[in-house]
């Protein structure tokens, strides 16, 4: 077996890794592998000594043998040190004396003191809860766990101060650096097709690392709260931390249990109203975090897939996201080690026929057969002109707030109403939906959609042109609807299912206020004829008829005036000039009985 050279660009005394060329893959952790076995790969690690683990790969990996500082073996107890912000339950609040006193304020490992209050992080307090009003698309109450969230599980949860945040107020907030998170920082994200090849390669193993991980500070539930004889008996199991994410999406769009063989499908707290798309800004954030943390790699963002006038999936290869498998269309190329990945949360109907919740268990390979889609429903991917329509769309929200909604840019972007008129339309999957639809697979279900590593490249995408329309309509806060929406879609609604708790309306902002930005959007900066200029001119062109009517009308108004105007003072000149033409002047008597003679006539 070769032995990978040594490189500079590793770094002194970091974890090293190298590609079977040699180059530094991945300076911050080290996950470099070597084909050993068929259709798997020897692992070897070390931390303090080493450890030789076999792991199901794919033979045909590029990547060779791992060399660095994290065990996996001891993972867990290396990354307890770093609290990480996601949710969905934490490890030390999932106890019965936690479920049934309805308390999630864990210690800060900085003090051993709840939320760090010794240290003014913050300190435990009740939640309080929204009393909107919400719409009527969800007709009951008091069926739902993740009603009034996070209320069914706890009622007092850790509320950070300043810059601090996390379940135990540990970490800093979105944008924020730090040990004492005073640093500010703007990360980019990148387009995929603009990484380096050592880039690209160490992005994909950062996720074959986080499919292998297991979650040191999150477990997910494996029963209702009704089914823990509310927070008597838990029912909790570990997740690897890419599950974790998976999960978390399938919790927030499943179906309610109403018991029985009944369930409510009409409900998703994540899609089909106002906060898809904060709610998404706000789940990559969180995978990203997470695998900063995982990786020690404080610079690594998502890269998005610009699909923009694509006429296939170009990402679809096995150098990115895995080809097409030649024996099985419906399967992926076994030169990915995407292939060797198992989903979850995939079986809807068996969850609700058994009412029960997704555990984590596996459930299979990952599908995708991109193109052999339904062409009536969904006949081409977005082009640039539907982008362009979707942004020109001037209301965030309108009508039901829901999937019925017209003229309304989340509709159109999410992909329920037509890029071309804005209209709804229920027989069309267009735009976000469309690319789900395309890839004909596990991405083509919602609540198992994230399996596929796509689903993160394609919302990076799908969140850029998000930010695009904050920053050319620059809306207050107060349009993301305040009342009336779909239930947990409300601005100040807590969003499903995170702990720490995070607002609908806290993400309505710009991504450069979150700490991030997007390099095709950094190209463009900065753009006063486009931010400031351009929005009033696409205005002004839908009233210009109404302009050219108004100068016509002005300019007669103005030459009638101005003709009285003239006549007027010409008649007040002529009647001040009579009386004095007919004074005498130093002159002869008969000259002045003759001008008297023509004054009177």
């Amino acid at each position: 077996m070769p032995t990978p050279q040594t490189s500079q660009s590793c770094g002194f005394q970091k974890t090293k890794a190298y590609n079977k060329d040699g180059e530094c893959l991945m300076p911050e952790v080290g996950v470099v592998l070597y084909r050993s076995k068929p259709k798997h790969v020897r692992v070897t690690i070390g931390l303090a000594g080493k450890k030789t683990v076999w792991l199901s790969y794919p033979a045909q990996t590029d990547l060779v043998r791992t060399r660095g500082r994290m065990l996996l073996a001891v993972l867990a107890c290396l990354l307890w040190s770093f609290q990480t912000s996601t949710g969905h339950f934490p490890r030390a609040c999932v106890s019965s004396k936690n479920l049934m006193e309805k308390e999630c304020c864990p210690p800060w490992g900085g003090d051993g003191s709840p939320c760090g209050q010794l240290s003014g992080r913050g300190s435990c307090q009740d939640i309080v809860l929204s009393n909107a009003p919400l719409g009527p698309q969800f007709p009951f109450t008091g069926v739902d766990d993740r009603e009034s969230w996070p209320s069914v599980f706890y009622n007092r949860t850790c509320q950070c101060f300043g810059n601090f945040m996390g379940f135990n107020c540990g970490n800093c907030k979105f944008g924020f650096w730090g040990p004492k998170c005073t640093e500010k920082r703007l990360l980019v994200r990148r387009n995929i097709f603009d990484l380096s090849v050592p880039e690209k390669n160490k992005f994909l193993a950062y996720l074959n690392l986080a499919k292998h991980t297991t979650s040191p500070d999150y477990v997910i539930p494996t029963g209702t709260y009704g089914q823990m004889n509310n927070g008597s008996s838990p029912m909790f199991n570990d997740i690897n931390i890419y599950d974790l994410f998976v999960w978390m999406h399938y919790y927030v769009s499943r179906d309610t249990l109403l018991g029985g063989s009944e369930i409510w499908r009409d409900i998703d707290f994540a899609h089909e109203a106002p906060g898809f798309l904060p709610w998404h800004r706000l789940f990559l954030l969180l995978w990203e975090q997470e695998i900063q943390t995982l990786t020690r790699d404080e610079n690594f963002t998502i890269p998005y897939w610009d699909w923009r006038d694509a006429e296939n999936c170009e990402i679809c290869t096995d150098e990115y996201m895995g080809g097409r498998n030649a024996a099985n269309p419906n399967l992926l190329s076994p030169a990915s080690f995407f292939s060797s990945w198992q989903i979850i949360c995939s079986q809807l109907e068996e969850y609700n026929s058994r009412q029960a919740l997704c555990n984590g268990t596996p459930e299979g390979p990952l599908l995708r057969n991109p193109g052999n889609h339904d062409k009536a429903r969904t006949q081409r991917l977005p082009s640039s002109a539907d982008v362009e329509f979707c942004l020109s769309l001037t209301q965030y929200e309108s009508g039901s707030m829901d999937k019925t909604a017209n003229f309304s840019f989340r509709n159109t972007l999410e992909g329920f109403a037509s890029p071309l008129t804005g209209i709804a339309d229920a027989s069309q999957s267009s735009m976000h939906n469309a690319l789900h639809i395309y890839m004909n697979g596990t991405m083509s279900q919602v609540q198992g959609s994230a399996n596929d590593p796509i689903f993160l490249l394609h919302h990076a995408f799908v969140d850029s042109i998000f930010e695009q329309w904050l920053r050319r309509h620059r809306p207050l806060q107060e349009v993301y609807p305040e009342a009336n929406a779909p239930i947990g879609h409300n601005r100040e609604s807590y969003m499903v299912p995170f702990i720490p708790l995070y607002r609908n309306g806290d993400f309505f902002i710009s991504s450069r206020d979150l700490g991030y930005d997007y390099s095709y959007l950094q190209d463009s900066e900065p753009d006063f004829f486009q931010d400031y200029i351009k929005p009033y001119l696409e205005q002004a062109s839908r009233i210009w008829p109404w302009l050219i009517g108004a100068a016509v009308v002005g300019s007669v108004l103005t030459a009638v005036l101005g003709g009285l105007m003239s006549l007027f003072c010409h008649c007040r000149r002529k009647r001040k000039q009579l009386p004095e033409e007919s004074q005498p002047l130093l002159m002869e008597k008969e000259d002045y009985h003759s001008l008297l003679h023509q004054s009177r006539l």
